[in-house]
């Protein structure tokens, strides 16, 4: 997840409310919604990410996951431009190269025993996505995922389980799937699934859903519980991360408290948190 339009990522991270006993949010009104997943009424509409267009802001494009069915680009007015028929996929995450190439990652759950991640280069100017192959990510049921660029192109897989599998992906040639090495491996205690890397140094920040935020050092398999569920913050499941970052080691995460369908507000590094907003009727 990347920091462009932090409320419209936030609004689509949104799970469903149960009575709500965090701090009271500040209510924050929606530009626009998506149109709803061809999965209807049935906890289908999960995740997204987000391509900031340089030259023109106004045309970057939204990746979301219909977890039962596939994928789907919107543009920022929440209209359809175009669908992938994907199965069930989860998470989604995008990165931009330093070719230019959009190249985007989804958790692969249609095997339950056995994860996968299926990539794709989305084409930016047809808002169509183009597939580039699939790749086993380890036993175990695929869930979360997210991406870096730090030192090189990782995806980290996270699994139902509780498993953190962090691989390298290999340059590819037109027509091949992209080669991956495994190069950690590591885990929470229960299930995770929100995860974001901190490209300017490689820190990762997992969200594992009734227990809290964990950071954990580039390279690191031993990490800290540096936000937990409190019931203030964040109402379990805490779910969807998102970094806004700001010079050196500064920004912001925002945390999807799904438990009260709010979002939480921590400033980096230290992981203070500032305060919690919900998304309210439209403008």
């Amino acid at each position: 997840m990347r920091s462009l339009a932090i409320a419209t990522m936030s609004a689509l991270l949104a799970g469903c409310a149960t009575t709500p006993v965090g701090l009271p949010p500040a209510p924050v009104a929606a530009h626009a919604e998506t149109v709803p997943v061809g999965t209807q009424n049935d906890d289908a509409a999960d995740d997204p990410a987000i391509w900031r267009n340089p030259s023109d802001p106004s045309a970057s494009l939204i990746v979301a996951t219909d977890k039962k069915a596939g994928l789907y680009v919107y543009n920022l007015e929440g209209e359809i431009l175009s669908f992938t028929d994907a199965g069930e996929v989860n998470n989604v995450d995008l990165v931009e190269l330093g070719d230019g190439t959009v190249f985007v990652a989804a958790s692969d759950r249609n095997d339950p025993l056995n994860s996968h991640i299926v990539f794709y280069t989305l084409n930016t100017s047809a808002g169509e996505m183009e597939p580039v192959g699939r790749v086993p990510s380890g036993p175990g049921e695929g869930y979360g995922l997210c991406l870096s660029t730090h030192g090189a192109l990782t995806v980290l897989a996270v699994l139902k389980n509780g498993a953190l599998r962090e691989y390298e992906i290999a340059e590819w040639a037109d027509g091949q799937v992209p080669q991956t090495a495994l190069i950690r491996e590591f885990s929470v205690p229960t299930q995770p699934e929100g995860c974001v890397f901190d490209d300017r140094d490689g820190t990762l920040y997992v969200g594992e859903e009734v227990a809290g935020i964990w950071r954990f050092a580039d390279g690191a398999t031993q990490g800290a519980l540096v936000a937990p569920i409190d019931n203030q913050y964040l109402v379990a499941d805490v779910e969807g991360l998102s970094l806004a970052p700001d010079g050196a080691n500064g920004g912001y995460l925002v945390a999807s408290s799904q438990g009260d369908n709010a979002f939480a507000v921590y400033r980096l590094p230290d992981m203070a948190p500032l305060g919690r907003f919900a998304i309210g009727e439209g403008l």
